[in-house]
C-alpha cells in the first residue's frame, strides 16, 4: 500500500529510500520486506531479481531501518511501524556497511580493480570516527587507515593495496564491532555486475578470484558479521565465487518468500494511477508492463510504471514506451537469437513472439563465462534477468515461459528485425539474386529465394491476430530485404490508384516500378491466395501512380503465403507514356 498524502512527487530513477521519503516523493509500502527478512533471515541473504526491480531501493530501505543515528521518523506510518517489537530490537541498532558494485566496471581489470577500490574505499571512509576511537588500538587505526588511503589529483584515488581491498568488508566490520560493541550487517547491492562486466571484458577468471577473496572474509569467516542482505541478477554458481559458503540463502524470482517486495502488484499499480487521476490508463500499463511472475507474485515492472506516470502527468495523451529494455544493450536476447540456428529453436521463439509459451529447464545456477555458451543455458538466463517469465512450474526446475507483455515482444521483434537485415547483407549472392528476379518478373525464382528467406528467417507472428493483420507480417520482410538495395525505394501501405497496395517499390534509374500484393493462404491455398491478390492489383487499379509517374515497366505481384510456404505469380505492364 503506498503512502498517504497530496502532490507528491513521482520519484523517477530515484532509488534511495531516505531521499524519498524526505522529499516527499511518492512511495510503495514495501517495508513489510524488513519484518519477513528479521523474523526469518539467514546468515547471507540472496535476492536475484532483474535490474530496475527495487533492489537498490530497498537495500537502501534497509540500510536507513538497521543503521545506528538513522531517522526512525522516514518510517512513520508505513507498515513497519506496526512492529513496535522488532523496532525496539533492530531499529537504529547495527553498524551497517552497505557498498554497491553498480560501477565497478572497465575496460581492463586494473580500470575494474581501481572501481572496487572506490566503492570500497568511499564506503570505509563513512566511519571516520574509528580513527579517533578508544576502543581501537593503533594498529587497528592503522588498519583501518589502509582501506582510506589516497592520493589527491584532481579526483581522490584510494590507494590501498590487493590485499587489503580482498580483506576491507572482514576488516570493516571487526572495527566497527569493536568499536560499538555490536556485529555489523553487510548489504551489497548489485554484487555480481563486477563478473558480468569482466565476462564481456576479458579478465573473468581474475575478477573471479577477487570477489571470491572478498566473499570469502566477509561473509564465511567472520566472527563480526551479524547478518548480509546481497543482490544481483543472477545467482552465480557455488563454484564460481560462494565456495564453502554453506550459509547462503538464495532467494530467485522462483523463491514464494518475498515475492511480493520486487515489482508493483497489481494493488499497487491501480493506486499509483488513481492518485494521479490516470485510472482510464490502467489497461495500457497491464498490457505493456505487467506480466512477471515471482514466486507466486504477478507483478509490474516499477520502473516502467513510474517513467509511464511520469509522462502522463505532464501529457495525458502519451502513449507507453519501452522504459526498462531501453536502459540496457539487451545482450541476451541478441545472443538468443544470433543462436537459435536450429528449426526447433526458431519455431519456439517465433511461438514466444506469437503470446504462446514453451516448456524449458531453467538452471538457476550459472557462472557468467559460460551464459552464451549454449542455447540451454540463454533459457536461464532470459528467464533470469526478465527476457522471459513463468506461467507455471510444470516440475521440478522445469517451468512454461512466455515473454511478459507488450514491450519485451517489442525488443524481441526489433532484435528479430535487426538479426534479420544483418543476415540479408552477409549473404550478398542471395540477396543479388533476389534483387534481380524481382526486377526481370522471374516469379520461380523469386519464390524459391523468398522461400529461402523464410526458412531462414525467425518470422514475428501473432497467432492471435486476423487474417489481413498477417499479412503484415510478409510485407515488413518484404521491405526488410529491399531496404538493403542501392537505389530501390520500397514502400509499404502506400497510395496507388483506388487505395492502398502491400508494397509499392520503384527503381527510377532502370525505369521499372512494381506493385506486390500479399495474400495470407489459409490452408495453405495458395494459387486460390496468388489469384486473389492479383484481382485486387486489377480491381483497385494499383498501378495507376506508376503509371502516373512515367514507369516503362511495371511488374504485378500476386504473393501468397502460409507460414513459410509462398507461391508467387508475375504479371509485366508495358507503358508507353508517348501513347
Amino acid at each position: 500500500m503506498a503512502d498517504s498524502g497530496a502532490g507528491k512527487k513521482l520519484p523517477v530513477g530515484i532509488e534511495d529510500f531516505t531521499e524519498i521519503r524526505a522529499e516527499d516523493f511518492y512511495y510503495v509500502d514495501k517495508t513489510a520486506m524488513i519484518r519477513d527478512l528479521l523474523n526469518a533471515w539467514g546468515k547471507v541473504n540472496l535476492f536475484t531479481r532483474p535490474r530496475r526491480f527495487g533492489k537498490s531501493l530497498n537495500m537502501s530501505m534497509l540500510k536507513a531501518f538497521l543503521e545506528i543515528g538513522c531517522d526512525k521518523s522516514l518510517f512513520d506510518g508505513l507498515e513497519i511501524s506496526r512492529e513496535t517489537q522488532l523496532c525496539e530490537k533492530y531499529m537504529g541498532q547495527f553498524p551497517v556497511i552497505s557498498v554497491s558494485l553498480k560501477g565497478v566496471a572497465g575496460d581492463s581489470y586494473e580500470a575494474a580493480f581501481s572501481q572496487m577500490r572506490k566503492a570500497l574505499g568511499n564506503e570505509a571512509s563513512r566511519f571516520g570516527y574509528l580513527t579517533d576511537s578508544d576502543k581501537l588500538d593503533e594498529n587497528e587505526k592503522n588498519r583501518y587507515r589502509q582501506l582510506t588511503s589516497s592520493k589527491a589529483d584532481g579526483v581522490k584515488v584510494y590507494t590501498m593495496s590487493e590485499d587489503a581491498l580482498k580483506s576491507s568488508l572482514q576488516t570493516l566490520s571487526m572495527l566497527l564491532q569493536k568499536h560499538h560493541g555490536k556485529k555489523a550487517i553487510i548489504l551489497i547491492d548489485e554484487y555480481d555486475v563486477p563478473l558480468a562486466e569482466a565476462s564481456e571484458r576479458g579478465y573473468y577468471r581474475q575478477m573471479v578470484d577477487l570477489i571470491r577473496s572478498m566473499f570469502d572474509a566477509a561473509l564465511k569467516t567472520n566472527d563480526s558479521l551479524y547478518f548480509a542482505v546481497m543482490t544481483g541478477c543472477l545467482r552465480v554458481a557455488k563454484e564460481s565465487i560462494f565456495t564453502g559458503l554453506n550459509n547462503l540463502s538464495a532467494l530467485s524470482i522462483t523463491t514464494v518468500r518475498f515475492d511480493e517486495y520486487f515489482g508493483f502488484t497489481d494493488e499497487e499499480v491501480r493506486e499509483i494511477l488513481d492518485y494521479y487521476n490516470i485510472g482510464d490508463k490502467y489497461d495500457t500499463v497491464k498490457e505493456w508492463y505487467d506480466g512477471y511472475r515471482f514466486g507466486n507474485m504477478d507483478v509490474y515492472c516499477p520502473w516502467d510504471v513510474i517513467q509511464y506516470c511520469y509522462e502522463l502527468t505532464a501529457d495525458p495523451a502519451a502513449g507507453p514506451k519501452a522504459y526498462w529494455s531501453n536502459t540496457s544493450g539487451n545482450d541476451a536476447v541478441r545472443h538468443f537469437i544470433e543462436k537459435a540456428g536450429n528449426e526447433r529453436t526458431k519455431n519456439e521463439i517465433e511461438a514466444l513472439v506469437a503470446g504462446d509459451t514453451v516448456i524449458k529447464e531453467i538452471h538457476e545456477d550459472l557462472t557468467y563465462d559460460q551464459l552464451y555458451d549454449t542455447i540451454d543455458n540463454l533459457w536461464s538466463v532470459l528467464f533470469a534477468t526478465g527476457y522471459l517469465t513463468q506461467r507455471k512450474m510444470v516440475d521440478d526446475g522445469i517451468y512454461q515461459l512466455a515473454i511478459p507483455n507488450k514491450e519485451i515482444r517489442k525488443l524481441y521483434t526489433r532484435q528479430i528485425r535487426e538479426y534479420f537485415n544483418h543476415m540479408v547483407r552477409s549473404n550478398s549472392k542471395r540477396f543479388e539474386a533476389f534483387c534481380e528476379a524481382l526486377k526481370t518478373g522471374d516469379a520461380k525464382k523469386t519464390e524459391e529465394l523468398l522461400i529461402s528467406y523464410l526458412y531462414d528467417s525467425i518470422t514475428v507472428r501473432d497467432s492471435s491476430v486476423r487474417k489481413d493483420k498477417k499479412e503484415i507480417l510478409y510485407h515488413g520482410l518484404m521491405i526488410g530485404i529491399l531496404a538493403n538495395a542501392d537505389g530501390w525505394m520500397a514502400k509499404t501501405n502506400a497510395d496507388s490508384g483506388d487505395g492502398y497496395c502491400d508494397v509499392k517499390v520503384e527503381i527510377e534509374k532502370e525505369d521499372i516500378g512494381m506493385i506486390i500484393e500479399f495474400k495470407y493462404a489459409e490452408n495453405a491455398r495458395l494459387t486460390a491466395g496468388c489469384k486473389e491478390a492479383m484481382a485486387q492489383i486489377e480491381k483497385m487499379d494499383y498501378t495507376r501512380e506508376l503509371r502516373r509517374q512515367g514507369y516503362r515497366t511495371i511488374y504485378k505481384y500476386g504473393i501468397a503465403c502460409f507460414k513459410k510456404k509462398c507461391k508467387v505469380v508475375c504479371e509485366k505492364e508495358k507503358y508507353d507514356p508517348e501513347e
